[in-house]
């Protein structure tokens, strides 16, 4: 799998801040920022505005990159750095622990020792998903089809023997990462070896297919649990039947096309709400 790789922290032994001025904490905290910066090797990244905080120099990231790529999922967020690697991280203003993150004494005096950090705009709604594809896409290796300016996605799906006649949905970059998000296992992982051509199936290619199938990435566990006990062989190579016990190679594959139809629950915590009867191989969940 091609790694994320992750732009360096500016600073080698020091202290790495990340705000916006379109919130109220940060505004509050600005004046400690600006005695920090008297006192420790201080770099500040700003999402929003290169003029604050006032009295500072800020690093611009406007395009969020270092945002996205350190996670910072809210302002402000301190981190201190040493040697290059970031030991420990304080989101919002908290005096006791900026104090103790920094080595500084008497921060913000006159200020409430305690206030809620704002959401970081590399996780507002309308912007994480092509975040996530501008500086994650590197990870899926699917061959990608470029369809004409004129041609209806659905309609070439179909013509391209995708769909069984009903309606798929697009699996573009943004919603298979978006897809991903539903587990913490590794795109490239194999999940089965899938008949009928006995060829490895990973999670990144059930992602696909979930997209397409319209489900939501919360069920995916679930779905790549379908999948292992669908195939004959599971990630470990071992042979199993439907019901996950060894048994004999059988060349066909577990879909409606190749036999019986099959019907996959999920009973517990983790399932989808509504499980459906599998779409196309007999992998995935329709509805919502």
């Amino acid at each position: 799998m091609s790694e994320i790789k992750r732009p360096q922290l500016p600073v080698l032994n020091g202290i790495v801040a990340f705000v916006k001025r379109d919130c109220p904490t940060c505004e509050t905290v600005a004046p400690v920022l600006r005695e920090l910066a008297k006192q420790v090797d201080l770099r500040v990244f700003t999402q929003d505005d290169l003029a604050f905080p006032e009295g500072v120099e800020s690093i611009d990231d406007r395009e969020l990159e270092m945002s996205w790529h350190w996670d910072i999922e809210a302002v402000p967020t301190l981190i201190r750095v040493e040697g290059g690697v970031e030991r420990e991280r304080s989101l919002g203003w908290h005096r006791e622990e900026w104090q103790q993150l920094t080595g500084v004494d008497g921060l913000g005096e006159g200020l409430p020792d305690w206030r809620p950090g704002c959401g970081s705009l590399s996780v507002a709604p309308d912007r994480a998903p092509d975040l996530r594809v501008r500086f994650g896409g590197g990870v899926l290796r699917s061959r990608r089809v470029e369809l004409a300016e004129l041609e209806d996605e659905v309609e070439a799906m179909f013509e391209r023997g995708w769909s069984d006649g009903l309606p798929l949905v697009p699996p573009t970059e943004k919603r298979v990462l978006a897809m991903l998000s539903g587990t913490k296992r590794a795109p490239d992982e194999i999940v089965a070896i899938a008949p009928p051509d006995l060829v490895p199936c990973t999670v990144e290619k059930v992602a696909v297919n979930a997209v397409m199938a319209g489900c939501r990435p919360e069920y995916l566990p679930v779905v790549l649990a379908a999948v292992a006990a669908a195939c004959t062989r599971n990630e470990l190579g071992h042979e199993r039947d439907g019901a996950g016990q060894p048994r004999e190679q059988h060349h066909r594959p577990r879909t409606p096309a190749g036999g019986a139809q099959r019907r996959r629950w999920a009973p517990g915590r983790g399932r989808p709400r509504h499980p459906r009867q599998p779409r196309q191989a007999g992998l995935l969940f329709r509805g919502r």
